[in-house]
């Protein structure tokens, strides 16, 4: 199936404003970051191939099997060596941009899920935002809620972490726009 078929069948159900979104510009000029996200996609579709394991493996057995044709010496271990420490590190930063891809792609369908439930709490949309403590806040609210029938204090209780929580967020918010407006100077670090 082609990219515009796959995006006219995805069109019929998400909707043709946001179908636009998905396909590739051709009149956008050359883009490191789109280079770089189309060779990782590309590169982790591959590297997730059981052949491609097979190949690995033969590689390393093909290494070992003429480790006595040059004597074990340093400069055979040195292939192993160098080629795997290269693979790695490319491997790094392969792997970092398919969880970062794949995060923001769960947190937009999570995030569409909670927004077109009537009885989800639209406040949960911005949590990535907290700080790790008012997380753990908020995590120890719902477990109370979680493991016993809730009474009135607990569920107002975790009412008002989220009210908290969600003012902060606006507050940060407020913040960020007040210096890129320029309204407000960049915090120091």
């Amino acid at each position: 199936m082609t990219m515009p078929s796959v995006i006219a069948d995805r069109s019929a159900t998400i909707g043709w404003s946001e179908a636009k979104l998905l396909t590739p510009s051709r009149d956008r000029p050359f883009s490191f970051s789109a280079s770089f996200n189309t060779a990782a996609q590309w590169t982790s579709r591959q590297c997730g191939r059981a052949s491609t394991f097979a190949l690995a493996c033969l590689m390393i057995v093909a290494w070992a099997v003429t480790g006595p044709v040059f004597h074990f010496s340093d400069t055979w271990q040195l292939v192993i060596n160098t080629g795997t420490t290269i693979v790695t590190f490319l491997m790094v930063f392969l792997i970092q941009n398919t969880q970062n891809r794949d995060s923001a792609a769960l947190h937009l369908k999570l995030d569409e899920l909670i927004r077109v439930s009537e009885s989800a709490r639209n406040k949960l949309l911005d949590l990535e935002d907290l700080t790790e403590a008012e997380l753990e806040h908020l995590k120890g609210s719902f477990t109370k809620l979680a493991s016993n029938e809730p009474d009135t204090a607990t569920l107002r209780e975790a009412a008002e972490d989220l009210d908290t929580a969600g003012a902060e967020i606006q507050e940060a918010k407020e913040k960020v726009a007040a210096v890129a407006d320029g309204r407000a100077k960049k915090p120091l670090r």
